[in-house]
């Protein structure tokens, strides 16, 4: 059956090409008689510019701005604002910019290529990482680590993100805070 499946297929490719164009044998050399060809004359003495008819007065518009005319507005400008207008904006400490998170842990941190996990914490946890080259706010995607003394498994740029450390670094030290 496959073998005929093949063959009908292949059956109707070929019907459904197109048919080559054309003569598939060259046609003869002939050569053209001078009668085909028509000389057109040039003008040499033709002015660079020639004069354009200047239209009826009848037909122009109100404000038609002639050779001597300059575009000036009727009126005067509105007058703008003098100055910035100032809105009252609460001053915000970075103490206050985070809420308290529900609870902290403290541990090393490893990375893993497969996004944020924590194995102490539940999938779509939201989590602030800490490190000694900064924060990051992630959620945890997986279950992991296995080991009980790491806490978090981070995505590699984010973990040489927060880490501080060198490239070939494996571990670091983090505090997790879950909200």
């Amino acid at each position: 059956m496959v073998v005929a499946a093949s063959a009908l297929i292949a059956a109707a490719a070929l019907i459904g090409l197109p048919a080559p164009a054309g003569s598939t044998v060259p046609s003869t050399a002939r050569t053209l008689q001078a009668s085909a060809f028509v000389q057109v004359p040039i003008l040499s003495g033709v002015p660079a510019s020639l004069p354009v008819a200047t239209p009826d007065a009848a037909l122009r518009s109100e404000g038609f701005l002639g050779e001597g005319g300059r575009l000036v507005e009727r009126g005067s400008a509105p007058a703008g604002p003098t100055a910035r207008p100032r809105v009252a904006q609460p001053a915000v400490s970075a103490g206050t910019a985070w809420k308290p998170p529900r609870f902290k842990l403290s541990g090393l941190g490893s990375f893993y290529d497969n996004g944020t996990t924590a194995m102490r914490l539940p999938r779509g946890t939201i989590v602030r990482i800490c490190g000694a080259g900064g924060c990051i706010l992630r959620t945890v995607t997986d279950w992991g680590p296995q080991d009980p003394a790491r806490v978090v498994d981070l995505y590699r740029p984010d973990f040489f993100a927060i880490c501080g450390c060198a490239s070939w670094s494996g571990l670091t030290r983090v505090t997790v805070s879950v909200y």
